[in-house]
């Protein structure tokens, strides 16, 4: 996230309707507006083969996929993210007209080297407070390598990696993939299997 810092506080409405006219994607947290960092092509590959993945395996159920272009509103956390991908199985969701979505149950952000520690810490806090969400994942794109969290039955999040050779499982929509499809056709990863 990149932001000035002797901006002054938003109010989210004034961000909404920036964010409608502007050619540049940005995201809001607590007041402040920050621009969105750009994406590489391993980025936007794996974004595509994630999107095609979930959507062709939800096709049949009440769940939309949105990659890259959606935001998601925090209204607990104050904020609005563009997540990478994001699912919605929510009624709310599906019928409504609104530039983003308040109910997610998946959530998955491509790590970038200028983003992986936000999104590990203060961004991964904020999604904590969509009470839909059930499941949390973080796509490396220099290596196969993918970490889910999932909300368990007490409210606390697991953490589970899958590498090369494994399936990768989004237990809330009943989805397991071989990790090499995700990273299929993206040049230059490394397969690191576990030990």
């Amino acid at each position: 996230m990149i932001a000035n810092p002797n901006q002054l506080y938003f109010s989210p409405e004034d961000y909404l309707a920036g964010e409608r006219q502007s050619p540049i994607k940005h995201e809001y947290r607590r007041g402040k507006i920050y621009a969105r960092v750009g994406v590489s092509l391993p980025h936007v590959i794996i974004a595509g083969n994630l999107g095609a993945l979930l959507g062709n395996h939800l096709l049949d159920n009440d769940c939309l996929v949105l990659p890259l272009n959606i935001k998601v509103r925090l209204e607990e956390a104050n904020c609005y993210y563009y997540p990478d991908v994001v699912v919605t199985c929510d009624e709310r969701d599906l019928s409504s007209n609104e530039d983003f979505i308040l109910y997610p149950s998946l959530i998955i952000e491509i790590l970038s080297p200028s983003t992986a520690k936000f999104d590990r810490g203060g961004k991964f806090t904020d999604y904590q407070t969509a009470t839909s969400l059930q499941e949390y994942v973080l796509v490396s794109q220099s290596e196969m390598s993918i970490e889910c969290f999932r909300k368990n039955e007490q409210g606390i999040w697991i953490s589970q990696t899958y590498s090369g050779g494994e399936k990768v499982n989004f237990a809330s929509l009943d989805f397991n993939y071989q990790i090499e499809l995700i990273y299929q056709k993206v040049p230059g990863i490394e397969v690191r299997r576990k030990k």
